[in-house]
């Protein structure tokens, strides 16, 4: 193979089209810098390898928020939905969230078109084979084809493609999804340049054909009427909304299950990576919870044009002949026919304690990671981290001010400082409960929080500053009794100002000891932590403090105290001891 140097210089190269990629290649490139898309089959942009769903507990608040941004997830979405539910309509607004089935190859295409026709883009079919460097910095991209791109930052966004290793029963096969080769060289690079890595698994259900479906013997689920948007900038959902169809295990699933048991590759010893817990596989719900007798079904379309059904709620690896048994064990599912069977895939990750908060790795400055890479599962929480990187690589080439989010600003905020100061032991999915400060970051104020961030950064239309400003204005206004004035056109709306503004006061002195702490813990943001701080020599810290302290490396005091066996006593003698290093105490 002869190599060959591209001619062209590239400010951002982000390697990968899954939704963390497509996130941050529209991110640079809106922020006006020269951004390369590396990927290994440009058709399968924006795939939704498994359920193809967007949102849910937490995970719509952060949609909500890239978008609020500027990002594109809420658009796309919202193009593509068919169907949508508000979740925890009786509970309250800190927990409220949307959750949409897409159809997914309306989804795919729409974000390929965006990135197809947004300036300063370029897309290239090719596998990264390595990161290239220079003084200790990324300088760019070799692929498995020889060519070189020179990129002054890189953005790896690999999903669950790095050394990708798919189990079907006791059968396993390379792949980083099925039918797609796995990205075996950049494992290689990243552990020759010293990043620590990983194994983690996550795993997917059959898919059915709808004509074997007896949804006679199902519980139909009506989306809502009207569905409400994801994006601040949608007026309206026009597609047809479907229903999705409830079914539940029994005995006889269990049983064919435990059959099947030894065939299991989660059970034989195959797979000794971690899983999802928030989603586990059918075999771990009948071993691990027995005293249940029966698990939820939700009979999901994938599609306007496809009669294919996503089975959500029996996620598998056993072997094809177990998985039909199961199937047919089900009511309204004794006939049906498996399209596509369910798997189990293992896949290299990135210790997210080796990240800064704005992403970048410490081992290596100039290379952001985002995604599956960084311990993470779920479309929305890569979507989230695509962002950021993509935010923060293009800024960094333009020497601006880098973007990071407080815990008490955003969920981006929690989820971000959860990888870097905790680090992960199990695939890491956001929920409303992480974040300490819910109340003040629910889905309805999702724009008041982050939109001026995006009008500042460029990545909102200038054109949208009056009217969000008149709606900032329109909120205030009601909160403090009087009566605001008529909203401008735009997407800002009088109904969404007062919706907002009663949930507001309804739960006003919560919000308000909620604004306090985050205020006294700002104190303790500001305080930063010299890189050089030594703290094996701290021998009135505890050994556990010392050695999570020394291996996570916190920037603040604040980041500290967020870290697992780090206690309030500790934090106070860091803060006694860095006070007396500024001076500040005699």
């Amino acid at each position: 193979m002869t190599p060959f140097n591209h001619p062209d210089q590239f400010d951002v190269t982000v390697i990968g089209g899954g939704h963390a990629g497509c996130e941050a290649a529209l991110a640079a490139a809106r922020l006006g810098v020269k951004t390369l898309l590396l990927t290994q089959d440009l058709d399968t942009i924006a795939a939704m390898s498994c359920n193809p769903s967007i949102g849910g507990v937490g995970k719509g608040q952060l949609v909500r928020e890239i978008d609020a941004l500027g990002g594109e997830m809420g658009k796309i979405t919202d193009f593509s939905m068919l169907s949508c539910h508000m979740l925890n309509t009786s509970k309250g607004a800190a927990v409220r969230s949307p959750r949409a089935q897409c159809d997914k190859r309306m989804y795919q295409a729409a974000m390929k078109t965006a990135l197809e026709r947004q300036p300063n883009l370029r897309l290239v079919q090719d596998e990264a084979a390595a990161i290239l460097t220079r003084a200790g910095r990324a300088c760019g991209v070799a692929t498995a084809r020889g060519t070189r791109y020179a990129s002054r930052t890189v953005v790896l966004t690999a999903g669950t493609f790095l050394r990708g290793l798919i189990h079907i029963g006791l059968d396993t096969f390379p792949g980083g999804r099925y039918n797609h080769p796995p990205s075996s060289l950049l494992s290689k690079s990243l552990t020759e340049l010293g990043f620590k890595l990983g194994r983690l698994k996550t795993g997917t259900p059959m898919r059915l054909h709808a004509r074997g479906i007896d949804f006679s013997k199902c519980d139909r689920q009506e989306p809502d009427a009207p569905p409400a948007p994801f994006s601040h900038f949608t007026a309206k959902i026009t597609n047809p909304q479907l229903p999705c169809w409830i079914t539940r295990t029994n005995a006889a699933t269990a049983a064919a299950i435990r059959a099947g048991l030894h065939l299991s590759p989660l059970y034989s010893g195959k797979i000794n990576s971690t899983g999802p817990r928030y989603c586990p596989s059918i075999e771990d719900k009948v071993v691990k919870f027995p005293h249940h007798g029966a698990h939820h079904l939700f009979l999901e379309p994938e599609g306007f044009g496809t009669e294919e059904y996503y089975v959500n709620g029996l996620s598998t690896s056993l072997p094809e002949g177990t998985q039909a048994e199961i199937v047919r064990s089900v009511p309204g599912l004794e006939k049906a026919e498996i399209m596509r069977a369910g798997y189990a895939i293992e896949y290299d990750f990135s210790d997210p304690s080796q990240l800064d908060y704005t992403l970048e790795t410490r081992p290596l400055p100039g290379l952001f990671m985002a995604g599956q890479v960084n311990g993470t599962t779920g479309y929305e929480e890569a979507a989230g981290q695509g962002l950021v990187a993509g935010i923060n690589a293009a800024l960094s080439v333009l020497g601006r001010e880098p973007l990071v989010l407080r815990r008490d600003e955003a969920y981006l905020g929690v989820m971000i400082d959860d990888l870097v100061s905790k680090g992960i032991d199990e695939p890491y999915r956001i929920f409303t409960s992480r974040a300490e400060y819910r109340l003040m970051l629910r889905t309805d104020n999702a724009d008041l929080r982050l939109s001026g961030r995006g009008l500042e950064l460029g990545l909102l239309d200038p054109a949208l500053k009056k009217s969000f400003g008149a709606y900032q204005a329109a909120v205030a206004d009601l909160l403090a009794g009087r009566k605001p004035k008529a909203l401008p056109r735009g997407p800002w709306k009088a109904a969404k100002a007062r919706a907002t503004a009663a949930i507001e006061k309804t739960y006003a002195l919560y919000i308000e000891r909620n604004r306090k702490e985050a205020e006294k813990m700002k104190k303790f943001e500001h305080l930063r932590i010299p890189a050089d701080f030594d703290y094996p020599a701290i021998k009135a810290l505890p050994n556990e403090a010392r050695h999570k302290l020394e291996k996570n490396k916190p920037l603040t005091l604040a980041q500290a105290g967020r870290i697992p066996g780090v206690t309030p006593a500790d934090i106070q003698l860091l803060w006694v001891l860095l006070e007396k290093r500024r001076g500040g105490l005699k």
